[in-house]
């Protein structure tokens, strides 16, 4: 198989017997490590090893040659995180480990994006906006359009724009949407901010989220070869995941055929979700198993 993220000939090395060793793990946890083949939702409140669990059944696929290190695409929700989940499957498995994909959503979209930016109008050397760049472009509509920023804040249309982004709405589906007079210039603003942005050949970080899903909807060819690269998918704090993160992960699942083509296996808490504020739903942990029928859970 040819690779997008490394070459599968170097992908493997030794493994340190722990990788194979399940003694230490309640018979729970040894389940979630060592489950293959349907979707597997991990509910997993604090204290209960969750994160152990994550980087041991990383550490079982790569050791049991279940997995290559390209095949698995890890996502957590910060880069401290990421960095602590690839350096305790690196204790584990050895270098091996660095050939997977552990990352942000958005970390994980810009380096994906940088391959196939091209196809949606952007070049591969698209700039990322930052807040306070998204801000400062902001505060030059809302003068360009003759709106007052002390009525239309900008911070405030910002948020607003961002959450219908985490939720895919276009500015036109935005507009739509409005209710009000507020957000009917929000979606004024919307439209012309994401304008400039494209004449900027510049993404903020929720469109790095919401292109991808677009690309891989619009573009088959390109889905296909991301299905067939990432074999296993994890999602750890699924119960943060917003609408654009949920509908990524489906797509690159390939959820919608027969089966999905990928491993999917997420790890979350239905008691806790600390990033509602940006849109994130415990709706993604109450229907797993109605999104995934053949999907199995295991509470540790």
């Amino acid at each position: 198989m040819n690779s997008l993220f490394g070459d599968e000939s170097n992908a493997g090395g030794a493994a340190h017997s722990s990788a194979h060793d399940l003694a230490d793990l309640n018979p729970q946890q040894a389940a979630a490590v060592t489950h293959l083949g349907t979707p597997l939702l991990i509910v997993a409140g604090a204290g209960s090893g969750k994160t152990r669990v994550l980087t041991r059944r990383i550490a079982y696929l790569l050791a049991t040659r279940k997995a290559y290190p390209n095949q698995i695409l890890a996502i957590t929700f910060t880069n401290k995180a990421a960095a602590e989940m690839r350096h305790r499957v690196e204790e584990l498995v050895g270098p091996a480990a660095r050939a997977m994909v552990v990352s942000t959503f958005h970390s994980a979209c810009a380096r994906f994006l940088r391959r196939d930016a091209d196809l949606l109008g952007y070049t591969k050397t698209f700039a990322i906006y930052d807040q306070t760049d998204a801000l400062s472009l902001l505060k030059r509509v809302i003068e360009s359009l003759d709106y007052d920023a002390k009525v239309h804040k900008p911070r405030t249309v910002l948020t607003a724009i961002s959450n219908a982004k985490n939720e895919l709405l276009t500015p036109e589906q935005f507009a739509a949407r409005a209710s009000n007079y507020a957000e009917r210039v929000q979606s004024e603003i919307y439209a012309d901010y994401q304008n400039r942005l494209r004449v900027a050949n510049a993404m903020d970080f929720d469109d790095l989220i919401s292109n991808m899903v677009r690309l891989l909807r619009e573009h088959p060819e390109v889905a296909a070869r991301y299905r067939a690269n990432f074999r296993h998918i994890m999602v750890d704090e699924y119960q943060d995941t917003n609408v654009a993160q949920y509908e990524l992960i489906r797509e690159l699942v390939g959820i919608g055929g027969e089966a999905p083509l990928a491993e999917l296996c997420v790890v979350g808490d239905a008691d806790q979700s600390i990033y509602a504020f940006r849109g994130a739903t415990i709706r993604n942990i109450d229907e797993f198993e109605r999104d995934f029928p053949a999907a199995t859970t295991i509470m540790l």
